[in-house]
């Protein structure tokens, strides 16, 4: 029942936590975007080649490997309690 009880919680907090980070990580590529197009637009451009140019940038850092990155936070928290848990019951 204990094993169940860390499966459960443990998957809610480390969800929790993969979902900060994903948002974090990509309100950090947008605003790099963002500054990058104000940077060779300082008039301000054409909105709509903006809006294009952010939304092909998301979607290729979509398509990159950082966003699959951010999934070891559900890998390495189970290789550790796995890792602990046979060790701990080794005899």
């Amino acid at each position: 029942m204990g094993l169940l009880r860390l499966v459960v919680f443990g998957f809610l907090a480390l969800s929790v936590i993969y979902l900060a980070v994903w948002f974090y990580s990509r309100s950090v590529r947008r605003e790099k975007l963002e500054k990058k197009w104000d940077a060779q637009h300082p008039d301000g451009g054409d909105i709509e080649a903006r809006k294009a140019y952010i939304d092909q940038g998301m979607k290729d850092y979509h398509a990159g490997i950082r966003p699959k990155l951010i999934l070891l936070i559900y890998v390495i928290p189970a290789v550790l309690v796995i890792g602990t848990l046979i060790v701990t019951n080794w005899n």
